[in-house]
Formats: structure tokens, C-alpha cells, sequence
């Protein structure tokens, strides 16, 4: 039997934190479960799921679909694009099998890209030999999740590059019913020992998926600030997450002018830095920027945002002294009050 390997490499990346990393979650999930309902589909669907964020990983080697089972999706800071490519590009000469005198090899790869941002690596090379070796061999379809992914970066790779606005729930439960009506058609179709159809993109606006057009606009990049610290009392790190407001009276996001709202704070592990690039952006936002503060997700201290003169960030439960979890040096924290914010290194996104 020819299989249909399936790729889905997923930006899991620090500004996907929060309702979005849960709803891919599901959304993968439900692919499968669907999927596992079409008898074509058992016998030639094979998966392999990438995560790429500061650092690149495949989770789930090559599988058939009844051995499948969703991974739990990582979460790290940066968006290494390139390295994901050049880890799915690595797979596919693995795990692909090619025809040959003794064996017809598999069906045409299909590939998902989910990604919600712009690439924080060297990219470029990745995408010329993509371009130049592997988009004859596989159909890479890329799907931008809200506003700020570099569509004009994915044009490179591909024609098939589509939107979900916001990377909703909703909309990610869409995306997967589309996948799986897509993926299942082109299984039915094999078994049925017709010629590959390919995945269709016709009836990706039925569901509420917008083909992104060559010529259409850059997103801004700005959209969403995050940070990570840690508990002062079991050094546990977590993630605050910040997206820009919306200005009243129609005028658009605040982005340009650097005003963000909170959105949530999220307790971490320490696999969060094993998938975060090393690298610095020596970007910073100002105190003043931010809209809320959230308590500590680990302990409930009444801050998340007190800054150590290490530059970090960690909880804080009032004036007194504390020893910072980074550096471990005592700090005193005062009453506050005062009139200046304060400049605090911001992660990659």
C-alpha cells in the first residue's frame, strides 16, 4: 500500500501562549479523530508533526493515523522558520519513501504550515532550497493565524498560503474540519485508484479560510509583547502575554503607538527554554506601555511585573526584601508609586 504522508509543522511559538497553544492543541486532535472515521484514510494517511518556536523539534515521527496520537505541543520563545524547514526538509528525504526498481514509493507529501508571526532566524537559505529542490515534491499549504504573519516570507514558499484572521477557537475548529475533508478526499480518492487530486483549496472559504492574494499587504508585526519571569518563592517561570488595544472611534490597533493590554499570565516549565532561541533581540517596552498587571500564576503574589537589577522579571507581594530566582541576589522592593516606568526586555514572539 502507498501511503500519503502528511506533515504539520506548528509554530509554537511564546505568542501563540494562552487560548490559541490550547485550540491547536484540540484542532489537531480533532483532526485525527475525524480522520480515523474514514476507512481510506486508515490505510494510506500517515502523520509527522513538527514544532518549531526559538528551536526546532519533530514530536511525532511518521505514523500511521490508528498509531497516532496528538503530541503535547511545546511552547518556547522566537520563530526559527528556517530551522523548521530545514527540519522538514531532513524528513521527507527519511521518511518519504521514493519509487524505485523494487517498490513504488509513496503518494505526494502534504504539508501544513501553521504559523502566527515572522520569522526570528536566517530564513533565506531554507526557503531557496525549498524553492529549488522540495516544492516539486511535496504541497506545502501555509496557514497564517491572525494578523501578523509575514504572508510575503510564505509567498516564497508557496501559492497556497491562507488566513484565519484571528486563530480563534472557532476558526481553528473550521481549519480542521477543512483538513480533514480535504485529506479525506485525497485518500479516498487513491484508494479508489484514481489519479491524486491534490488538497483543494475551493472550499477553504466555506469555512471561513481567506486565500491570501499576491500583493496583499504586510501585516504589522507589533501586535503582540511578552515576557517571562518567575516566582520568587519556587522559581517557577511563567509568561505574561500583552496584545495591543484597540483605539475607540474606529481608529484601528494602538500598535504603532506601543500600548498593549494585558491578555493573560501563564505558568511555564522549564521546557519553555529548551525551545527558546538564545539568541536576544535587545528589544525592550517601558512600564508605561503596558495596560494590567497580572498576579503570579505560580504562588498568587500580588505582581508578576517587579524587575530585579539583573534585568528580569519576577513576583513580588509588597515592599521588603526578596531574593530574586534568576540571580539569586536579595532585592528591596519599595512602596512604589512613582511617576516613570521602567524598561524591560521583551521576548521574540
Amino acid at each position: 500500500m502507498r501511503r500519503l504522508p502528511i506533515f504539520f509543522v506548528l509554530d509554537v511559538s511564546e505568542s501563540m501562549a494562552g487560548d490559541p497553544h490550547a485550540q491547536l492543541q484540540r484542532a489537531m486532535e480533532s483532526i485525527v479523530a475525524q480522520l480515523r472515521q474514514d476507512p481510506s484514510a486508515l490505510e494510506t494517511v500517515y502523520i509527522s508533526v513538527i514544532a518549531f518556536a526559538g528551536k526546532v523539534g519533530t514530536v511525532v515521527p511518521m505514523v500511521d493515523l490508528m498509531s497516532f496520537y496528538a503530541p503535547r505541543l511545546p511552547l518556547g520563545g522566537g520563530t526559527a522558520l528556517g530551522e523548521a524547514l530545514d527540519e522538514l526538509m531532513t524528513r521527507i528525504e527519511i521518511d518519504v519513501k521514493k519509487t524505485s526498481a523494487s517498490q513504488r514509493g509513496d503518494w505526494e507529501p502534504v504539508v501544513y504550515l501553521l504559523t502566527d508571526g515572522r520569522p526570528t532566524d536566517r530564513y533565506e537559505a531554507a526557503v531557496r532550497r525549498w524553492r529549488q529542490h522540495f516544492s516539486s515534491r511535496a504541497h506545502l499549504i501555509a496557514v497564517t493565524l491572525g494578523q501578523s504573519a509575514d504572508t510575503q516570507v510564505l509567498k516564497q514558499l508557496t501559492d497556497d498560503v491562507v488566513s484565519l484572521d484571528d486563530g480563534s477557537g472557532e476558526e481553528l475548529s473550521r481549519f480542521a474540519r477543512w483538513v480533514t475533508a480535504s485529506v479525506s478526499a485525497q485518500s479516498q480518492a487513491l484508494d479508489a485508484g484514481k489519479s491524486a487530486p491534490g488538497i483543494s483549496l475551493a472550499k477553504a472559504g466555506d469555512v471561513g479560510i481567506s486565500l491570501v492574494k499576491e500583493g496583499d499587504p504586510a501585516p504589522v508585526d507589533d501586535q503582540v509583547v511578552v515576557f517571562t519571569g518567575r516566582c520568587h518563592r519556587n522559581r517557577k517561570p511563567y509568561l505574561l502575554k500583552y496584545s495591543a488595544v484597540t483605539l475607540p472611534g474606529g481608529l484601528g490597533s494602538a500598535a504603532s503607538q506601543g500600548i498593549y493590554g494585558l491578555e493573560g499570565g501563564y505558568p511555564l516549565e522549564e521546557e519553555y527554554f529548551e525551545w527558546s532561541s538564545q539568541s536576544s533581540t535587545n528589544a525592550s517596552v517601558n512600564s508605561d506601555q503596558l495596560e494590567g498587571v497580572p498576579p503570579c500564576p505560580h504562588c498568587g503574589a500580588m505582581t508578576s511585573f517587579a524587575l530585579c537589577q539583573c534585568g528580569k522579571l519576577m513576583c513580588c507581594n509588597g515592599p521588603g526584601k526578596q531574593t530574586c530566582p534568576w540571580c539569586q541576589t536579595p532585592v528591596a522592593f519599595g512602596k512604589g508609586g512613582g511617576n516613570s516606568g521602567f524598561n524591560v526586555g521583551r521576548g521574540q514572539g
